[in-house]
């Protein structure tokens, strides 16, 4: 049994938003607020890069962030200018001010292409009301007709809100590449699951490790299944994945997107491997019968769930369904009235 606790964290607290705080030679945090379900904080990271500097995410659009930024600019850089902006994936609390960012600098954003590819579908990809293939897909999952009605007149474009306008251009980078910023060489390291292609950066040198939303201290990454991809295998990608961090130091100092700074890097892969396991027999062994996705809301998170917080229950309730479906340990069949169905492959076998 791996203790959910076994990190061990040497900075007690984060400075203050805005307030860049060295942890490392030439690594700044950054921390800014958020007001998110959840979350009421975002990482982001500065480095030193030779005659400037380079930013790592870069919080949602907001007013507080922007204006946190600005001060960020004329406090503390001490004149030299912002060479690239890097982030590790296309959600908006990590890619919101990217556009913003880019534009004032005149530099350029660096991520794999795949999650710049997902954030400018996501950008364009609006309505003002919820698209047909969207309520589909909460049919299939089961909503009642009172929920898909107001589904139905819900406006659709979350994302464009949350983000300033993305940049029509990336720099590219994959797996494996090494990047050279100031005077270190870091690696892109990929993982998926909590989104397409996430990068995360390792430094050498100094044995500090980026990690975004892959690997983070105290809380799980959400790791869902969406309607824009409902044959997908999230959980399993994000399991695959997590090897690709087995190789790191025991004395790698990882920097999470949320949370503080830690180190006992393969303590903490150890636990959400268990954790992932324990969930995925769990629900298993509830599908005993032919199971309705949100009925394995009350198992999953044993708690009472607002709506938002249901419909994020909802796709990682899928996305460990899915799971299980990958591994032959439970199938899904749909009822007459279109709502899926999972039952465990034994308990099947036996009915059949």
């Amino acid at each position: 049994m791996v203790a959910e606790n076994a990190v061990q964290y040497p900075f007690e607290d984060a400075a203050e938003p805005g307030k860049p705080q060295e942890v490392a030679p030439g690594i700044y945090w950054v921390r800014m607020p958020l007001e998110l379900t959840g979350l009421d904080h975002i990482n982001l990271w500065l480095l030193r890069d030779g005659d400037g500097w380079c930013i790592v995410d870069t919080g949602m659009n907001t007013d507080r962030i922007h204006d946190l930024w600005q001060e960020v600019f004329d406090n503390f850089l001490d004149g030299r200018p912002v060479t690239r902006v890097f982030c590790t994936h296309f959600h908006p609390d990590h890619m919101g001010q990217a556009g913003w960012l880019t534009r004032h600098w005149n530099c350029e954003l660096w991520m794999t292409h795949r999650e710049w590819l997902q954030g400018r579908v996501a950008e364009l990809d609006h309505s003002d009301k919820m698209p047909e293939w969207q309520l589909q897909f909460f049919r299939n999952v089961g909503c009642s007709q009172t929920a898909l009605a107001d589904m139905a007149e819900s406006s659709y474009d979350y994302f464009r809100k949350a983000v300033t306008p993305l940049p029509p251009q990336v720099h590219s980078v994959r797996a494996g590449q090494e990047i050279r910023i100031g005077g270190d060489d870091w690696q892109v390291i990929v993982g998926r699951g909590h989104s397409p292609e996430h990068m995360c950066l390792f430094n050498h040198k100094a044995r500090v490790l980026i990690s975004g939303d892959q690997i983070l201290p105290r809380i799980t990454p959400h790791i869902g299944l969406h309607a824009s991809e409902p044959a997908a295998n999230p959980l399993q990608l994000y399991l695959d994945t997590l090897a690709n961090f087995d190789h790191l130091p025991n004395d790698t100092l990882v920097l999470p997107a949320h949370g503080l700074p830690f180190y006992r890097l393969h303590p903490r892969l150890a636990f959400l491997r268990q954790h992932h396991a324990e969930r995925l027999a769990t629900l298993e062994e509830f599908c005993v019968e032919p199971t309705r996705v949100l009925s394995t809301l009350k198992v999953m998170f044993q708690r009472e769930l607002n709506p938002f917080e249901a419909l994020l229950g909802m796709s990682e309730s899928l996305s460990h369904l899915h799971c299980l479906m990958g591994q032959g340990r439970v199938v899904r069949e749909t009822s007459d009235d279109g709502v899926w169905l999972f039952q465990a492959s034994d308990r099947h076998a036996d009915a059949a």
